[in-house]
């Protein structure tokens, strides 16, 4: 499956305006997130990037657990196959506790700018932080294959 252009202005819009039908009452078509923690599960991507206290957390994979990383987990992250329904989360991405929804949504809103505004120029051979470098077509799939997962979760 090709995934559209997610540092497209069109696409991130698209996004947003879906982001922006989720309530605080939305609820999971499966698995046991609420509507707050799935914002802040899909935000989690981004701060592994731009969240230096996040990554003081969950140290960057190294070594012998990233080349197995980069060879079984990658593929399923940015490769085009769809996530199946109720699949195996890292520990890193887990979110079990209560958050403010309105906070998740516009951290979650402004992390999707900011990769759009940055541009694939920007993620071309950026480094991941369990995978190493990737290209920017491997980052807009990872960032818009794990986004409409979770969007298509919630119903929008």
């Amino acid at each position: 499956m090709h995934h559209p252009d997610i540092f497209s202005r069109p696409v991130c819009d698209e996004l947003i305006a879906r982001i922006q039908r989720i309530t605080p009452e939305t609820r999971p078509q499966w698995g046991k997130m609420n509507a707050a923690q799935m914002l802040a599960h899909c935000s989690r991507a981004y701060d592994a990037l731009y969240d230096e206290a996040h990554r003081r957390q969950f140290p960057p994979a190294t070594g012998f657990k990233r080349m197995l990383l980069k060879l079984f987990v990658k593929p399923a992250v940015a490769g085009p196959k769809p996530y199946p329904r109720n699949g195996r989360t890292a520990p890193s991405f887990v979110v079990a506790d209560a958050r403010d929804f309105e906070r998740e949504r516009e951290k979650l809103v402004a992390y999707i700018n900011k990769v759009q505004a940055l541009g694939a120029a920007h993620f071309e051979g950026k480094d991941s932080h369990s995978f190493g470098p990737m290209t920017a077509a491997e980052w807009n799939t990872t960032f818009h294959k794990h986004l409409d997962h979770h969007l298509t979760q919630f119903g929008v």
